[in-house]
């Protein structure tokens, strides 16, 4: 009678095979990300992007947007308090203008909508000169959060930033200037959006004019909002891609006040309205930021980047550069010195 024999492997529980399949998909993983890393490490156009949402999250990014976000939303309630208070005056004694705002998109806005079609917004001085101060307060902070921001990400140490009464007067010089700027390209891409008067033709020149607009405008923000000194010629790329997608962004929210604000409840308008602002102004902060993040990845050539940059990768010259900046932008005092060494 014959006995038969079984292999070691043959006893082994079945869980062995699964664990030895998981051992295997983790290599072929480790091997195609760093087939991956190679690849981008050697091609511009896949390491520069990559290079530049790292710089973005070693710069705590999203904090800053945030910072942004909070002081240009709370800016817009004293220029709505303007808008509301210029536009009384405006309307008084002038019946067809009234008319015409009634039919426009403007009369279906929530909270406004409403005075405007029962004739009972009135312009007054009070609340236009409380208005009119709130908002240059208000702006002033978005444009120090700004130069916050763009000093952060240019690596400026805090000892080389703008003291108190500096920074404050610069701040309000921007804000005349960058803010026009903003409310004329608001206007124009308005047009192209909302614009019921004009044909496909005028439309479409008022988006290019809006998106020329916005490309001077984020040029010179760009060169003014930071401490570093850089050429008009080295800010040009991070403008021109800020301005298409700032102009993309007016176009959506064109067509959300339109189409969505235009047909909601007083009620329902109103949280449609504060969400859809606020969402608007957080995705545009982002969308800024990450541009001029562009120019100093570009300026400063700190790519390309590890995909993980863990201590078990060797970093790059980009990695180095780009923590050692990182760094030396929290030098608080002149005589402060800080030093970056890599094993």
């Amino acid at each position: 009678m014959a006995v038969g024999t079984r292999r070691l492997s043959d006893c082994r529980p079945p869980l062995w095979g699964t664990l030895s399949h998981g051992v295997e998909a983790v290599k072929q993983l480790s091997r195609a990300r760093e087939a991956v890393d190679r690849y981008q490490q050697r091609h511009t156009w896949a390491g520069f992007p990559l290079a530049v949402l790292r710089k973005y999250s070693d710069d705590q990014g999203g904090y800053l947007t945030a910072a942004v976000t909070y002081y240009a939303f709370f800016s817009l309630f004293p220029l709505l308090l303007v808008f509301v208070s210029v536009l009384g005056f405006v309307l008084r004694g002038h019946a067809h203008l009234d008319h015409e705002i009634v039919k426009s998109a403007l009369g279906q806005f929530p909270v406004i909508g409403p005075q405007i079609q029962t004739h009972s917004l009135g312009g007054s001085g009070i609340a236009l000169t409380l208005g009119v101060v709130g908002a240059v307060w208000a702006g002033t902070g978005v444009c120090r959060a700004a130069q916050n921001a763009m000093d952060q990400l240019w690596g400026i140490p805090i000892a080389e930033r703008p003291g108190f009464f500096q920074a404050r007067a610069r701040a309000f010089l921007l804000l005349l200037v960058l803010g026009l700027g903003a409310l004329a390209s608001s206007g124009l891409s308005g047009i192209g959006t909302v614009g019921t008067h004009f044909g496909v033709s005028w439309k479409l020149i008022a988006i290019v004019l809006s998106t020329l607009l916005n490309f001077l405008v984020f040029w010179l923000a760009f060169r003014t909002l930071t401490t570093a000194q850089q050429t008009w010629r080295s800010l040009r790329g991070g403008a021109l891609s800020a301005a298409i997608a700032y102009e993309g962004l007016q176009l959506v929210g064109g067509l959300y006040v339109n189409h969505v604000l235009k047909t909601a409840s007083n009620t329902y308008g109103t949280f449609a309205l504060v969400i859809g602002l606020l969402s608007w102004i957080y995705l545009a902060t982002h969308v800024t930021l990450l541009a001029a993040e562009g120019n100093v990845v570009a300026n400063k050539q700190l790519w390309p980047r590890t995909l993980g940059g863990g201590a078990d990768e060797p970093p790059t010259r980009g990695d180095e550069e780009a923590l050692r900046q990182r760094a030396r932008a929290e030098e608080q005092r002149p005589d402060e010195a800080i030093t970056v060494t890599f094993d």
